[in-house]
């Protein structure tokens, strides 16, 4: 497996970003300024973009040029963190031509961790860490286990599914749904839902 996985897996999360567009808009809409949609579907559209034109067989570089790209086409919130993990992920496979499963749950983990920490949330909190997390310990777990990538991301986006869904009745302590209070706890989270598109997208590319 080489660099061309991660370009395969971006247009992965660009194309499913582009399926769920007018839903992320519905979810963003019920707190929020409505624009996820169009947010998630721009950047993730531009980091594909750019790695699909590159040609780059440095893995790290790859991504982290995806990402630089994605931050310049989608400058938000969620925007910037989404870029983010995409670049600290690309410094943690930096050099690497060559990638395995490995490599892959060590691109999730790191990820995970930029966006935790821009993004100064916590798990319980309501946001996209806790659709991503579970998915994230379940592909190390899986991988752990002897499951082959196919099988470990499948469990990993089942795992994630599952954290949006668990993710609506927590109450909602940053950004737009925080001013909810209580009410929070009756809606489903945007963030926790790209961190599930993201993962099946993951699935999908590894099948």
């Amino acid at each position: 497996m080489d660099a061309s996985y991660l370009v395969k897996l971006l247009c992965e999360i660009s194309r499913i970003m582009d399926e769920n567009r007018e839903r992320l808009i519905e979810l963003d809409s019920v707190a929020g300024d409505g624009d996820l949609g169009l947010t998630m579907t721009k950047g993730f559209r531009a980091a594909y973009e750019t790695a699909e034109a590159s040609g780059e067989p440095d893995a790290g570089r790859l991504l982290y040029n995806a990402g630089k790209a994605m931050s310049s086409a989608a400058p938000s919130t969620m925007g910037t963190l989404m870029a983010l993990g995409l670049m600290q992920g690309g410094k943690v496979l930096k050099g690497k031509t060559e990638l395995g499963a490995e490599d892959i749950a060590a691109f999730f983990a790191a990820y995970e961790e930029a966006v935790m920490t821009r993004g100064k949330a916590k798990l319980g909190e309501k946001t996209f860490l806790d659709g991503f997390d579970p998915g994230v310990k379940a592909l190390k777990g899986a991988l752990d286990a002897g499951d082959t990538l196919a099988a470990a991301m499948e469990k990993a986006a089942a795992a994630s599914e599952e954290g949006f869904k668990a993710a609506k009745s927590m109450l909602a302590v940053h950004g737009k749904p925080a001013v909810k209070g209580e009410a929070s706890r009756e809606m489903d989270d945007p963030g926790a839902a790209v961190a599930a598109l993201i993962m099946q997208a993951a699935a999908s590319a590894s099948a």
